[in-house]
C-alpha cells in the first residue's frame, strides 16, 4: 500500500470508528464536566468555576473566590479548540482520531499486513476497556482518552515519522493529562535518538505553564490539588496520601485476577462496577507474551513504570469496566502486539473474543440499569 493510499485509509478507518463509537456509547457521565467548566472559566480570564453544582462534588474552592479541579493545565487547554462539542461528540472523535494513529503506527513493525494492521488500529478502542470507559464521556474518561491519543501520535512521529516537534507537541498533550505519563518521558527520548533537544519544546513550555498555574491556584508548583479534595481525602484507602506501597495487593488483585459476577439474566455474567482484570476483559492482551518485536524492551519498560504507578494508587478507578486508568498502557502494548508477526488463526479469534466481550460491556454499563454504582 502506498503512503497516499495508507492516509486515504487511515482516515477511513478513523471516520467509520468514531461513527461506530459514538453510535455504541451512551454518554452516562456526560454531566461530570469539570474540565470543561474549567476550560470555559479560562477563556474568561478565570482561574476557576464561578458555580458549583452539587453532582460535581470534587470542584476545591478558590481563596480569591470560585472553584477549581485537581485537573492538569494540559487537560483543560485539551478541551479549548473542542469547546463548542457536546462531550459524546468529543469522545467520539477521539476514539476515531486514535484508530487513525494507531493504523498508521502499524508501519513500525516491516512484517504487518494491512489485514493485520487493521486488526491491531481497532483493538485499543473496541477490545479493551476503553470502549465503555471513553464512551461514559466524564472528564474523567476524556482525559484517560487524549492521554492514550497523545501517546499513539507521539510515537507514531517518533518512531516511524521522524518529527520530533510534533511528536513532542503529542506527548505533551499525553501528559498534559495524565501527569503521570511524565514517567516514560526518558523512553521517547531514547527511541527519538536525534532531535531530542525539538522534541523537548512544547512539554517544556506546558510543564512551566503548569506549575505557574499550580502556583496561582495553591501556593505550590507541584500541588494540582488532589490533598485539597475533602471528599476523596477521607476515603480509608487514601490515608496515607495517594501514592503508597499499602494499596498495590489491593489493585494488583482489581487489576490482574479479578473475575466477573454471577448473575441469573443474560448473559449470567457481568463485570463488577469496580473493574476486573485486564485480561478477562480483553483476552487478547495473553499475545503480549509473545516475541514483541524490535521495540519490545522500550514498551516494556514504559508498561512497568506506568503498572507500578497504578499499582500504588490509592484509587483503582472507581466506577468503570476493568481499569480506565490503564487505557495509557495501551499504545505501548500495541508496540508489543504490532511485533508478534504475522495474522493467525488465534490473534482473530482472541481479537474476536475481545470486541464481544467489550461489547457486551459497553451494552451493560452505557445502555443497561444493570450496572451502577
Amino acid at each position: 500500500m502506498g503512503e497516499k493510499s495508507e492516509g486515504w485509509a487511515a482516515i477511513g478507518l478513523g471516520l467509520v470508528a468514531a461513527i461506530l463509537f459514538y453510535g455504541t456509547t451512551n454518554p452516562t457521565m456526560a454531566h461530570f464536566d469539570y474540565t470543561h467548566r474549567l476550560a470555559l472559566a479560562f477563556l474568561d480570564g478565570r482561574l476557576g468555576t464561578a458555580e458549583h453544582p452539587l453532582w460535581l462534588n470534587e470542584l476545591i474552592p478558590l481563596e480569591g473566590g470560585g472553584y477549581t479541579g485537581t485537573y492538569c493545565l494540559g487537560a483543560i487547554l485539551s478541551i479549548i479548540p473542542c469547546i463548542l462539542l457536546p462531550a459524546h461528540v468529543l469522545s467520539a472523535l477521539i476514539a476515531g482520531a486514535c484508530v487513525f494513529f494507531f493504523f498508521l503506527l502499524g508501519r513500525v513493525e516491516g512484517s504487518n499486513s494491512t489485514p493485520r494492521r487493521m486488526m491491531l488500529d481497532l483493538f485499543p478502542v473496541f477490545a479493551t476497556w476503553t470502549w465503555v470507559n471513553l464512551g461514559c464521556s466524564g472528564a474523567w474518561q476524556i482525559t484517560q482518552g487524549f492521554a492514550m491519543l497523545g501517546q499513539a501520535g507521539a510515537l507514531y512521529f517518533t518512531l516511524v515519522w521522524r518529527k520530533p516537534v510534533i511528536a513532542g507537541a503529542f506527548f505533551a498533550l499525553a501528559f498534559g493529562n495524565r501527569a503521570e505519563l511524565v514517567l516514560v518521558l526518558p523512553i521517547y527520548l531514547l527511541l527519538m535518538k536525534r532531535g531530542r533537544l525539538h522534541f523537548l519544546i512544547v512539554p517544556t513550555i506546558l510543564a512551566l505553564c503548569t506549575a505557574a498555574y499550580n502556583f496561582v491556584r495553591f501556593g505550590s508548583p507541584f500541588d494540582f490539588g488532589y490533598v485539597h479534595v475533602v471528599a476523596a481525602m477521607k476515603e480509608p484507602w487514601c490515608q496515607h496520601g495517594f501514592f503508597s506501597i499499602y494499596p498495590i495487593a489491593y489493585n494488583a488483585y482489581h487489576l490482574l485476577f479479578e473475575g466477573f459476577n454471577e448473575t441469573t439474566a443474560f448473559p449470567f455474567i457481568q463485570p463488577s462496577p469496580w473493574g476486573c482484570s485486564i485480561f478477562l476483559a480483553s483476552p487478547f492482551l495473553f499475545l503480549l507474551f509473545r516475541e514483541g518485536g524490535k521495540h519490545k524492551v522500550a514498551a516494556w519498560t514504559a508498561i512497568g513504570l506506568l503498572t507500578a504507578m497504578l499499582l500504588s494508587h490509592c484509587n483503582q478507578g472507581g466506577w468503570q469496566f476493568s481499569s480506565r486508568y490503564a487505557m495509557p498502557l495501551l499504545p505501548w502494548m500495541f508496540l508489543i502486539l504490532a511485533g508478534n508477526g504475522k495474522l493467525t488463526v488465534i490473534e482473530g479469534t482472541l481479537f474476536a473474543v475481545s470486541v464481544a466481550i467489550s461489547g457486551l460491556a459497553a451494552w451493560l454499563f452505557l445502555w443497561t440499569s444493570r450496572i451502577h454504582p
